[in-house]
């Protein structure tokens, strides 16, 4: 992972020697985003591309229970 001050942009770039990805950005919002890539791919270096998905990502793939808003009472 890179920032470049001057440009603003900030770049995530991960290879394996056969396949070289980069994800580039000057967003401000999307560095949340690269840091859960980065992890993500960190994961998946350590551990083997068998690992359960649900497990980096801390997300669960059932369905989750509908929130109400704030919005007017009718």
């Amino acid at each position: 992972m890179k920032y470049r001050h001057c440009d603003g942009k900030l770049v995530l770039k991960v290879t394996d020697n056969k396949e070289c990805l980069k994800f580039k950005t000057d967003q401000a919002q999307d560095a949340r985003k690269m840091e859960k890539l980065n992890n993500i791919f960190f994961t998946l270096m350590a551990r083997g591309p068998d690992v359960d998905m649900s497990e980096i990502t801390g997300k669960e793939q059932e369905a989750q229970p509908v929130k109400k808003g704030r919005g007017r009472k009718q």
